[in-house]
């Protein structure tokens, strides 16, 4: 729990009621000074206000989640990002054992005011403003304001106590590395609203450690543990309890797999709002140790081209990698590589419904995120004390020796799949990312 990110938010989200009117002001705060400046993002009506609180305090509940920690080891409660631009707003965040990820996307038809900025940012989540936001009837109004303009600070930060909020490396890793799965979904399952309350039905009350696979039988679709026909596996399905506040408001729930059955994505269609739910292999295994992301990293890219992807893009705006190659004369190659570094980094979140990335910078330093891969750090140790040597290498096939503690491993690239003598290998396979050997002998190919 080795704790990367301190910030303070100077005032406390409120939520106050006059004439039948809700007000929700969001504080925010990032590691960022130019985010810090711009005093709010978004102030305008929610066109839903019901749903939409049902939804924020969904989200709250995964941040507050934990299934493989003791209280003890909670060190403090987390709180969600925020990315407003482009006539949307996305809440997203993690539980925190980083197994669970939800965002909510609250599209443009579900907002009626003015973006006054476009950027994402921590926000704070407090105790009294989400039990004033249980509390919102289906009549009221609510007015959403993300950060505080010259107008409500005066009356809103002379009630404001200081939130100090820590943040562990795997929280911040897990935003970076969920992006990668996402982006490897396939749709397996599209359930109609009774489909979703069958299905629901059927998950067991008790804590389950292992698998479970969602299939279908005679038109319904439901939990079992046996693996059968079309199905989807989820491991310890009893974290899709997160869920339960809103299964009454969804229409329709498309269920997704990743290409190597390591995680489970569940979008909730809700009309112009969606709720997003990726869960890890089991309850143990969080997202922010898989490595998915180590191997788009062996070839850092430019800053200057960091700066410039900043410059051009707004939050939530479509990465459209296609458009971006033709006006700026990049070689689609490149474009593919420069898409997986971005999303490394934090710069691209993935929509896994429509299939494409979407800019939102981290509110976090970038070299803070870069330094948070200890098996990137170590395999570029490796090259930089020349420990590797070839025995064999050609197009389709690579054959090294990698110098490790006390012993020599072999390394083995046979049509793009690797293989090592070390325990990292022999323990997960390839399914948690490539080891350091692996990593060092790709670096220098």
């Amino acid at each position: 729990m080795e704790t990367t990110a301190d910030y303070t938010f100077a005032s406390t989200s409120t939520i106050s009621k006059v004439d039948n009117q809700n007000s929700l002001f969001l504080s925010h705060q990032t590691e960022l000074e130019e985010v810090n400046n711009i005093p709010c993002f978004f102030w305008g009506r929610m066109r839903d206000p019901y749903l939409t609180a049902k939804c924020l305090s969904t989200v709250a509940k995964t941040v507050r989640s934990r299934f493989a920690l003791t209280a003890q080891e909670l060190a403090a409660m987390r709180d969600p990002i925020v990315t407003a631009g482009a006539e949307q707003i996305r809440f997203e965040g993690f539980s925190s054992c980083n197994g669970v990820y939800a965002r909510l996307d609250i599209l443009s038809e579900g907002l009626d005011g003015e973006f006054l900025a476009s950027g994402t940012t921590n926000v704070d989540f407090n105790e009294p403003m989400l039990n004033a936001l249980n509390l919102v009837q289906k009549n009221e109004e609510v007015i959403l304001s993300v950060g505080f303009d010259n107008v409500t600070v005066s009356t809103s930060r002379t009630k404001a106590v200081e939130k100090k909020v820590s943040l562990p490396n795997r929280w911040i890793k897990g935003l970076t590395s969920v992006q990668h799965y996402l982006a490897e979904m396939d749709e397996k399952f599209e359930l109609n609203k009774l489909q979703v309350i069958q299905l629901f039905q059927s998950l067991p009350k008790s804590t389950i450690k292992g698998d479970m696979f969602i299939v279908q039988r005679a038109g319904k679709s439901l939990f079992s543990p046996l693996q059968s026909g079309k199905n989807v596996k989820v491991g310890s399905p009893h974290r899709l309890r997160v869920m339960e506040g809103i299964l009454p408001f969804i229409t329709s729930l498309k269920i997704y797999e990743s290409e190597d059955g390591q995680a489970s994505c569940f979008v909730a269609l809700m009309g112009h709002l969606q709720m997003v739910f990726a869960f890890s292999a089991d309850a143990y295994r969080g997202f922010s140790g898989e490595g998915k992301a180590l191997e788009h990293l062996i070839e850092e890219i430019p800053m200057e081209w960091v700066f410039g992807i900043n410059n051009l893009f707004k939050g939530n705006e479509i990465f459209n990698m296609t458009n971006l190659s033709i006006e700026n004369d990049i070689a689609f190659s490149t474009m593919d590589s420069l898409t997986a570094n971005l999303a490394s980094i934090g710069l691209l979140g993935f929509d896994v419904l429509n299939n494409q990335h979407f800019y939102r910078r981290l509110p976090f330093k970038t070299q803070r995120i870069l330094s948070l891969n200890p098996r990137l750090k170590n395999a570029k140790k490796l090259v930089a004390e020349n420990d590797i040597e070839f025995v064999k290498k050609t197009d389709n096939y690579v054959e090294a020796n990698v110098k490790g503690s006390g012993v020599t491993h072999k390394i083995i690239i046979e049509n793009e799949e690797a293989k090592c003598t070390c325990d990292w290998y022999t323990n997960h396979r390839g399914k948690r990312g490539f080891c350091k050997h692996v990593l060092a002998v790709k670096m220098l190919l």
